[in-house]
């Protein structure tokens, strides 16, 4: 069996550990390189060939930055590798017009690296980091497959690929202007009205970018996506910060790609949206930011049962030691147990907006969900429960002590995420916190 090892960068703290990685391991106590000191990042470079998989510098590194994994017998090379003990791919899905193809598997996985270099962002190295990747090299590797002659064109720019990013939440910092000016200079395809429409996106046509909320970035996102003319589109998240009627629209729009003979990429996390908008689906398994593989291509429910109950019957591989399960029970009857919190009828005013609420009581050990459309007032509501907002009617009459987590992230705080960690969380390092959330 052959085996990895990563060393994960941001974790790796040499100043502080002395390199005690390289006190306890064995090779390096034979006087062997199994690990040194990169003269550039001064960090330690573990060598897979000399590393005996023991686990000692895993078990030791006081940061958890480490890790040495054992490979499948069955891989073949990976078809990309950052660099030595960084992270590795093996495999690629296969593209078809006409068809929506999801992925689907975990985060730190090798999604967005497949993304880009099927887009042709990235050429991948065949796991030779060492050396300069060519469009050449890829394109021989995959002599008489699907992908020989999707690389070609690619190569000569006979493709034209179209990809919606992930993190829409930043497009308002490289895209400025004005919305409708936006879309009606990407329209290639003459279907500006009909995108807007179908993405209600009417009410937004005259705002600036800097302007918009998450869910409005990803569908003017979505919308500049579908407007432009290619032959290849690729879609990371597109459903995420939006509500379930939108993501409806979303699957609608990007749905109608593939009925125009169009081939679509789509990562998505979200099952049920995944089963809506895709054909066929490839799992990725593996080990998060060490190596990811991607499975045969399987119908869309065939792949997202394998993916629930953690088991791939044509690979023979299990990806979770335990099927997820979805426990049924009766609800909850009101008015049942201790009160933690209530508050009177509530009203907020804003400029154009007013939230009402009516009186109620949150108990514990209890989950209350704020379920509705975008813009509807769910975030108002939790923050004059968290005393973030201040009710211009009512009030919390029984106040309590509460952790909120903003919609939107900002922080101005000065050092590192450890530190803010130890500072605002009390059980952070716990056994139960490295358990659950790791």
């Amino acid at each position: 069996m052959s085996r990895i090892s990563i060393l994960d960068k941001d974790k790796c703290q040499p100043k502080k550990c002395n390199y005690v990685c390289m006190h306890y391991c064995p090779g390096v106590r034979m006087e062997e390189d199994t690990i040194v000191i990169d003269e550039k990042s001064k960090k330690p470079l573990i060598s897979e060939e000399l590393c005996s998989g023991c686990g000692i510098c895993t078990n030791r590194c006081p940061f958890g930055a480490v890790s040495v994994i054992n490979l499948p017998e069955a891989l073949d090379e990976p078809i990309h590798r950052y660099g030595q003990n960084a992270f590795e791919l093996f495999g690629l899905p296969t593209l078809k017009d006409g068809t929506v193809l999801g992925l689907l598997g975990q985060n730190g996985i090798g999604k967005s690296t497949i993304m880009r270099i099927l887009s042709g962002e990235l050429i991948p190295n065949l796991g030779n980091y060492d050396e300069e990747a060519t469009w050449d090299n890829v394109i021989e590797y995959y002599k008489g497959s699907a992908l020989q002659n999707y690389f070609k064109l690619l190569q000569a720019g006979e493709i034209k690929t179209i990809h919606k990013p992930q993190m829409v939440d930043q497009l308002s910092k490289v895209v400025k202007g004005n919305v409708k000016t936006l879309l009606t200079n990407v329209d290639e395809r003459n279907k500006l009205d009909e995108i807007v429409d179908d993405l209600d996106l009417k009410n937004v046509l005259e705002r600036d970018m800097q302007n918009l909320s998450g869910g409005e970035l990803q569908r003017v996102a979505i919308a500049a996506t579908v407007l432009r003319e290619g032959d290849f589109y690729y879609f990371d998240e597109p459903t995420s910060w939006l509500d379930v009627r939108q993501r409806l629209n979303a699957v609608k729009v990007i749905r109608s790609l593939a009925e125009a003979g169009k081939s679509v990429l789509v990562i998505e996390h979200d099952l049920a949206t995944l089963d809506a908008m895709s054909d066929n689906v490839h799992l990725l398994y593996g080990e998060p930011g060490g190596y990811g593989v991607v499975s045969g291509n399987k119908g869309v429910r065939v792949g997202i049962n394998a993916y629930i109950n953690g088991f791939l019957q044509e690979e023979n591989v299990r990806i979770r030691k335990q099927p997820i399960e979805f426990s049924i029970r009766p609800p909850t009857p009101e008015d049942d147990g201790e009160v933690l919190s209530e508050y009177s009828d509530l009203k907020k005013e804003y400029d154009g907006f007013t939230l009402e609420a009516e009186a109620g009581k949150i108990y514990h050990d209890e989950i209350v969900t704020a379920f509705g459309s975008n813009g509807i007032g769910k975030t108002t509501f939790a923050k004059i429960l968290a005393g973030v907002e201040k009710a211009t009617e009512g009030d919390i009459l029984e106040k309590v002590d509460i952790a909120y987590k903003p919609q939107y992230i900002e922080s101005d705080f000065d050092g590192t995420a450890q530190e803010f960690l130890y500072a605002n969380a009390p059980t952070y390092d716990s056994n139960i916190f490295n358990s659950e959330i790791g």
